[in-house]
């Protein structure tokens, strides 16, 4: 079982990038999913999360109205498009699987994690 991150990379300020997670293994589609980062020298922070049907959605204050989360469950995936890119947007992004319901912000509620993506946004 695979969770891989995508799609990360240089962007300048106000730029925009999108992100996917894919899955290989298992159904994407039984569980939340949640997109975290990591700044350098901060701690993983939640950044936006899709329940299963991808009917409800969060976002962290910081990033309304810039990113938006969609799944595919045909294609096993999430994306996080993100638009207006801030220099503070830059980290480290995971996508991460939460097999219980429920929309949730802090890392100890999700269950299984992918290898990151780097993203930089330059001033």
């Amino acid at each position: 079982v695979q969770l891989q991150a995508s799609g990360g990379g240089l962007v300048q300020a106000g730029g925009s990038l999108r992100l996917s997670c894919a899955t290989s293994g298992r159904t994407l589609s039984a569980y939340s999913m949640g997109w975290f980062r990591q700044g350098p020298g901060k701690e993983r922070e939640f950044v936006a999360g899709i329940n299963q049907g991808g009917g409800s959605t969060l976002y962290a204050d910081f990033v309304k109205g810039r990113f938006t989360i969609s799944r595919d469950n045909t294609k096993n995936t999430v994306y996080l498009q993100m638009n207006s890119m801030k220099p503070e947007d830059t980290g480290v992004y995971y996508c991460a699987e939460r097999f219980n319901i429920g929309l949730r912000v802090t890392t100890r509620d999700y269950d299984y994690w992918g290898q990151g993506t780097q993203v930089t946004v330059s001033s």
